[in-house]
């Protein structure tokens, strides 16, 4: 209990407030339709690269806020709210936001490339290139912290990354290019704002 208290007292609230953001979009689309139609996604701004390249820009963005069904917006809710938190914790409010945004739209730019390579175009959404973008950030976290950080190591980030890595080309529909995407961004994106803390005494601060 006092873990919960101490959770929802805390400062970090952009994690919080991005997973609320995301079970809210997809509670109120689940009420107007089907939420695992493809066109039905489409029409209220999931990813499809031959609208973004008319000028409808905003997809790379809105796109990472909707979610095919309920086992996509469960499974990746959780794993949000299993890391976001402790990053934010790490980095701080702003600079997560960035890491997290960031590589959010890196995935999907990456997605849209490869398409553009291949031809193939597919309506696609989801949080995973931005989750997948803390991930990255946390690893490059534990590599700096010489190989552990609490109770995290290097070999066990690794070992995750791969085996979610892997899962997502074992299964089906998955978009394996924009996981990529935010992995790569969210370790650049570390490796630019993240700061390990001071060690001398007084307040809490961050360099700069």
């Amino acid at each position: 209990m006092n873990g919960l208290e101490n959770f929802f007292r805390s400062k970090n609230k952009v994690n919080l407030l991005l997973a609320a953001a995301n079970i809210l979009v997809f509670l109120v689309l689940s009420a107007m339709g089907d939420t695992e139609d493809g066109y039905f996604m489409l029409r209220h701004g999931a990813c499809y690269t031959p609208a973004i390249l008319e000028g409808e820009y905003y997809r790379l963005f809105t796109g990472m806020f909707l979610h095919f069904g309920i086992y996509h917006i469960a499974y990746n809710m959780l794993c949000l709210l299993l890391m976001g938190n402790y990053l934010e914790e790490i980095v701080g409010s702003v600079r997560y936001a960035v890491i997290y945004l960031g590589a959010g739209l890196a995935g999907n730019l990456l997605s849209m490339g490869l398409e553009l390579r291949s031809g193939s175009f597919a309506v696609s959404a989801g949080a995973s290139g931005a989750i997948f973008g803390v991930m990255g950030a946390l690893f490059y976290v534990v590599l700096r912290g010489r190989g552990q950080v609490g109770s995290g190591t290097a070999g066990r980030m690794g070992m995750m990354l791969v085996l979610m890595v892997l899962q997502g080309f074992a299964d089906t529909g998955t978009d394996n290019a924009a996981h990529i995407g935010g992995l790569a961004a969210g370790f650049l994106l570390a490796v630019l704002l993240y700061r390990k803390k001071r060690r001398n005494p007084g307040p809490e601060a961050w360099e700069l």
